[in-house]
């Protein structure tokens, strides 16, 4: 048999979630030939099919299945075929009961609803990897087959449990990374609070407390849950790696999603595939979303696919607004701006049952009569056109720290001077790169190569080691331009704070010492000068900071008890320049600041005149591949250069070209992509688009 063309697809993948396991056999055929006119290329499937895969213990149904695959393989049409583990069948759930989750109150959850299951449990995993090698036998070699989708969403609806057998797992993990029971209680600082363990069995999960919890044991229960769920995916991935080399395996992320660590997860898995929901009813989604696209593309630093995206409303928000006509496609190509080589969607068919009933699909309620359709239609010969930007990479000089331990520590119940968030943070800064045109990566230290950024932004590090403070001070030394936000470099891996206070290991490189943190109660308590005389509320957050005499004022606190203090410094260090702010910065005064400073940094930027228009570029090192989307439901324009190829022309009239330039009208949500020949191979360059 001739092995089939795996991934990458020869095209944008296009395509979505179909289930055909919950429609007569008769809608089959119809909905095939329907995919072949819109040029479907990838569907996932059969993601919840459990059931009807296995209706009772060892006992297999597959010919549905395998009747499925050959008719797509006839049409032309790929599978990533799922393992269908994300939703145990009902006959084992009530054989083994104790295999559902418990909460962290001790009510065990019952069965009726998706991921019923304790990651922990032994016999839900004996039951996926039995599945798993099922499917990977009896479908392996299917021509149809073009990656495996492993489970679905991993922690969407359980990532954390608080049963026995989780509690043994964790003191397995709890000995394996600390070596002994005197390791924990050192690392755990037990003797504070009376909470030292005389032996390993004493310890549990962290349930319901009648007080604030140890933060270093909450923080231990973090890493373990995201590594507990890590070892259930891997359970899986091994077993396809043994049965079906060569087939790559993917499972679907969740964006930012707070409760694993997704560079741990993606270090272990061929493809990085995301599930991506911007809001329509959100005038800032499509800002938001673009950070969690950096951190996709950055994960293992490839092109990665978006394998779930709504045609129009989802059914889980308080109000779900559908898109506007042109915004499916405008979001789509979003992603594919950001690195996806494709647009995928959850669903083919809108389900008349279940609590997804109200969810979009390409094929609503109304069939090929739904807008969705017609809107799906014009983006799959959008999608057959860009074929020639699959496996370019986005150029970016700007990278963002993403750390999952302070994401995790930074927790509204750990006892910290006030909440602060990594996530606000981090989109708050990421608003105002955004603004200033920059795509943005991610970085994880110590591990990523920063040399290939200008420019590196950690939102907030509370969690610093002594590895990643040297990681960052070689970048600087090398000519790197490091801007650290407040409350960083606080505490240890073990959530003790630094000997000598924050910025613990940083203090060197940012040449401050952090006496107190100061929570505002009031936005405006504490006003920030900078040293051009502009002036700015502070909003929740100052600190008492003490500069070194190398250290640069670049701004200070006016009004008490602050007055006079440093709110932002800088210090030269070799080639580079650190930053440190310690106040927190509404984003019309953090914009143009970080302008100065990516600026000074010889990062190309651009103040955007309408911040509705994104510009994104997508480089093969030859061709550079610029998009141009409008998210705004008014016409914007844009103009380019005059000698750039047009490879996708927006709605509405046709780019004029002139000598002084391209001159490009985009429609409401419109998007036009420009080609032109590669003028540097550096990722750092873009080309300049007036908007």
């Amino acid at each position: 048999m001739t092995v089939p063309q795996r991934w990458p697809l020869p095209a944008m993948a296009f395509g979505g979630d179909w289930n055909p396991d919950q429609w007569p056999r008769e809608v089959w055929q119809h909905d095939i030939t329907l995919m072949q006119q819109l040029g479907v290329n990838l569907l996932s499937l059969p993601v919840f099919a459990w059931p009807q895969l296995e209706p009772s213990e060892g006992e297999y149904r597959t010919d549905w299945l395998a009747e499925i695959l050959d008719a797509l393989d006839a049409a032309g049409i790929g599978v990533a075929l799922a393992t269908g583990t994300a939703t145990p069948p009902a006959w084992l759930v009530r054989a083994h009961p104790e295999m559902l989750p418990v909460r962290a109150d001790g009510v065990r959850l019952d069965f009726g609803s998706r991921q019923s299951y304790c990651p922990s449990s032994p016999v839900f995993r004996d039951r996926v990897a039995a599945l798993t090698t099922m499917l990977a036998t009896r479908f392996g070699d299917h021509p149809a087959l073009r990656l495996w989708h492993v489970s679905n969403e991993y922690g969407d609806h359980i990532s954390r449990c608080w049963c026995e057998v989780c509690a043994a797992s964790f003191r397995r993990w709890l000995l394996r990374r600390h070596g002994s029971l005197a390791g924990i209680n050192a690392a755990w600082g037990t003797k504070v609070w009376g909470q030292v363990y005389t032996d390993v069995e004493q310890i549990e999960v962290p349930r319901v407390t009648p007080g604030p919890d140890n933060p270093a044991r909450l923080l231990d229960f973090e890493r373990f849950c995201s590594d507990n769920v890590l070892e259930l995916f891997r359970l899986e991935l091994d077993i396809l790696a043994e049965l079906t080399p060569g087939v790559p395996r993917t499972t679907n992320f969740m964006g930012l999603f707070h409760d694993l660590d997704y560079w741990r997860f993606a270090a272990v898995e061929d493809l990085v595939s995301n599930d991506a929901y911007p809001d329509p009813g959100n005038a800032a989604s499509h800002t938001d979303i673009a950070l969690s696209y950096g951190l996709m593309r950055s994960l293992k630093s490839l092109p990665w696919l978006l394998i779930e995206s709504a045609p129009s409303a989802v059914s889980w928000r308080p109000v779900n607004v559908p898109k506007a006509p042109g915004q499916l496609r405008a979001h789509a190509l979003q992603a594919v701006a950001h690195g996806s080589d494709g647009a995928m969607f959850f669903q083919w068919r809108a389900a008349r049952t279940g609590p997804e009933r109200f969810h979009s699909a390409v094929l609503g309620h109304r069939g090929e009569a739904s807008r969705s359709f017609a809107e799906a239609s014009q983006l799959a010969a959008d999608l057959a056109t860009l074929a020639p930007v699959v496996g370019s990479r986005v150029r970016s000089s700007v990278a963002m720290v993403v750390d999952w331990d302070t994401i995790w520590a930074l927790r509204p119940d750990a006892s910290l001077p006030a909440e602060i968030s990594w996530h606000a943070e981090a989109y708050q800064q990421h608003a105002a790169l955004h603004q200033l045109g920059l795509a943005v990566d991610s970085v994880a230290l110590p591990d990523s190569d920063l040399s290939r950024y200008s420019v590196v932004v950690a939102p907030t590090l509370y969690v610093t080691s002594d590895a990643q403070a040297e990681a960052l001070e070689a970048f600087v030394r090398a000519g790197g331009t490091l801007v650290v936000g407040p409350f960083s470099g606080v505490v240890n891996e073990c959530e003790q704070v630094h000997a000598g206070g924050p910025p613990g290991p940083l203090r060197e490189l940012l040449g401050v010492e952090v006496d107190e943190q100061w929570p505002l109660l009031e936005t405006g308590e504490q006003i920030v000068e900078f040293d051009s005389g502009a002036r700015t509320v502070g909003r929740f957050w100052a600190e008492w900071i003490e500069p070194s005499d190398d250290v640069e004022v670049v701004a200070h606190y006016d009004g008490r008890p602050l007055h006079d203090l440093p709110a932002i410094t800088c210090r030269r260090l070799g080639k580079g320049a650190a930053y440190y702010v310690s106040a927190g910065l509404p984003l019309d005064a953090l914009t143009p600041w970080l302008h100065q400073v990516c600026a000074e940094a010889g990062v190309d930027v651009r103040m955007s005149a309408n911040p509705w228009v994104e510009v994104v570029t997508r480089t093969d090192g030859a061709t550079d591949y610029v998009f141009v989307i409008n998210h705004a439901p008014t016409p914007a324009e844009a103009r380019g250069p005059a000698d750039a190829d047009v490879l996708l022309a927006p709605d509405g009239d046709p780019p004029v070209r002139r000598t002084s330039g391209l001159s490009i009208t985009l429609p409401p949500f419109g998007v036009a992509v420009l080609r032109m020949p590669s003028t540097t191979p550096s990722l750092h360059h873009v080309h300049s688009i007036e908007v």
